[in-house]
């Protein structure tokens, strides 16, 4: 279904970022990594499906580099079809104790770059009438926790970004629609699923069964494959008129 297309996916040298780029490549899409983990792998594992892959290791809170990034695709495969914006950090602390280079560089990472990546690749898409923004953004883009004030700022303007961005580009064939997924079991959410029994002086497994059971109703993980096959529909012509959406992927934590 995508073959000829390039798909740019932020933070995707693994968790929910590389399971996209694994399914846009299942359906033939060029894929360009980013991210700070080893990209060897990841790289071999997609050229593996018969797709060309680049990887440039742009460090997501700085335009300079986003810029850089953004021209490196476009001279590689001629333009950015998809831009997947994924790249994403947290840091959990009461307002009050939350550090300020923490929030500005959640805030930098998970929000402004988005900005930066998109702003680069809608004049392509715009020429050639077709295009797919997609910003991972969370269940916190709708609802709220405690203790993640930067998080949840951050993951709400991307869903206002992502509207107001679907607004500019609707009589064109560009689209721009977010995905909200509850807990997935990234590296990011391990980290707090050990911070956790740590804290509580639990057992791993039982700290992940009480991360599940306090907001996700189906006490299951969402998969990084099962969010790749939503960006899957979100390229399809079945999404054409698909604008402007916040879809969640939760096992019912937003429906409560």
């Amino acid at each position: 279904m995508l073959k000829g297309k390039t798909a740019l996916v932020t933070g995707s040298t693994s968790g929910i970022g590389l399971g996209i780029a694994r399914a846009l490549a299942r359906q033939g899409a060029n894929i360009v990594l980013n991210g700070f983990g080893d990209a060897k792998a990841p790289q071999a594992e997609i050229e593996a499906l018969g797709v060309q892959v680049a990887y440039h290791g742009a460090d997501m809170s700085r335009p300079a580099d986003i810029a850089d990034m953004m021209a490196s695709a476009a001279s590689r495969f001629g333009r950015v079809d998809i831009l997947v914006n994924n790249a994403g950090i947290q840091h959990v602390a009461q307002v009050e104790d939350f550090p300020p280079e923490k929030w500005d560089a959640i805030i930098a990472i998970n929000l402004t770059s988005a900005f930066h990546t998109s702003r680069l690749a809608i004049p392509a898409m715009r020429a050639a009438n077709w295009g797919r923004v997609i910003n991972v953004a969370s269940t916190h883009g709708l609802v709220a926790s405690a203790g993640k004030s930067a998080y949840v700022a951050s993951k709400h303007g991307i869903v206002g970004f992502t509207k107001a961005l679907a607004l500019e580009t609707a009589t064109t064939g560009v689209t721009c629609n977010a995905i909200c997924p509850g807990w997935v079991l990234t590296p990011l959410v391990q980290k707090q699923i050990d911070d956790r029994a740590a804290r509580e002086g639990i057992a791993v497994e039982q700290a992940r069964r009480d991360l599940l059971a306090e907001k996700e109703p189906s006490l299951q993980f969402t998969t990084p494959e099962e969010l790749g096959e939503l960006a899957v529909f979100f390229c399809s012509p079945a999404s054409n008129n698909v604008r402007g959406v916040a879809w969640n992927m939760d096992g019912g934590w937003v429906a409560q």
